[in-house]
């Protein structure tokens, strides 16, 4: 098993592939097996780094909250010790939370940032209720909470089609503890927004979004792409906020041709 010790504790990640290294990061309650597809095609032209990320997969709960800044710093350990110096980096939802934090501490090593069904800015105070009350449900029912949270990330549409890969979703993070769980809430609730960073920085950026995504607004997705000097957007029809099952080949192209061109 690949891991690096941060903070006393073990850091899970997978690497495949030579090349120039594309760095996959996995949303809320998810693990790195989310980008096996990802991984398994692309790892044919680029190198593939997926990492666990705090208290998820195969990294333990690390501290009482996972803020953004404590999950960008695991993922530089991880490229540290790869001696990875520049990458181009994909984060699906709270990965892309953790995308923008890793842009904001170490622009220098990205040559390209994907937020694939993410975005830059805080959590409202209507947001953060919502998380405050999320987390209230977890202490009294956390597998009650994960069999119903995961089929309402996929379209409607996709949910009888895609019931297999929805229920492989769930019992992966049923394995996920409630203090895990809660941490990363905790983590997201307190994050900074990143709409400055934007407006300002130079690395490309590619927005994935899909119209049907009822967790990330496709307009909220449009009003922020047109802040960074170079944009890139994909906005899919039928799609929810899983675009990596929903849309696997669409994606997965569009990732491959933009790091191309990064590269």
């Amino acid at each position: 098993m690949n891991t690096i010790i941060f903070k006393e504790k073990p850091v899970h990640y997978k690497t495949e592939g030579e090349g120039n290294t594309l760095v996959f990061l996995h949303g809320f309650i998810e693990s790195l097996e989310i980008w096996e597809d990802f991984s398994r095609a692309l790892s044919k032209k680029f190198k593939i780094v997926r990492i666990d990320l705090p208290g998820h997969g195969k990294t333990p709960l690390i501290e009482k909250i996972h803020t953004m800044e404590l999950m960008a710093a695991s993922v530089k350990a991880v490229l540290d010790a790869l001696d990875i110096k520049r990458c181009v980096m994909v984060g699906h939802s709270m990965g892309g939370y953790v995308t923008l934090e890793f842009a904001k501490q170490y622009p220098q090593m990205l040559s390209g940032i994907c937020l694939f069904h993410s975005h830059a800015a805080a959590d409202t105070e209507e947001v953060k209720e919502n998380r405050r009350r999320t987390i209230e449900m977890i202490k009294l029912n956390r597998k009650g909470f994960v069999k119903q949270f995961i089929p309402d990330l996929f379209a409607e549409i996709n949910t009888v089609k895609f019931a297999e890969k929805i229920d492989m979703l769930w019992h992966r993070a049923d394995k996920m503890s409630g203090q895990s769980i809660i941490a990363a809430l905790e983590g997201m609730k307190e994050r900074s927004g990143k709409l400055d960073l934007l407006l300002n920085t130079t690395i490309p950026v590619l927005f994935i979004a899909g119209k049907d995504d009822m967790r990330i607004p496709v307009q909220n997705v449009l009003a922020q792409a047109i802040l960074p000097r170079h944009s890139e957007v994909l906005v899919l029809a039928e799609v929810g906020h899983m675009g990596f099952i929903e849309a696997r080949d669409d994606t997965m192209e569009m990732i491959s041709c933009f790091a191309h061109k990064q590269f």
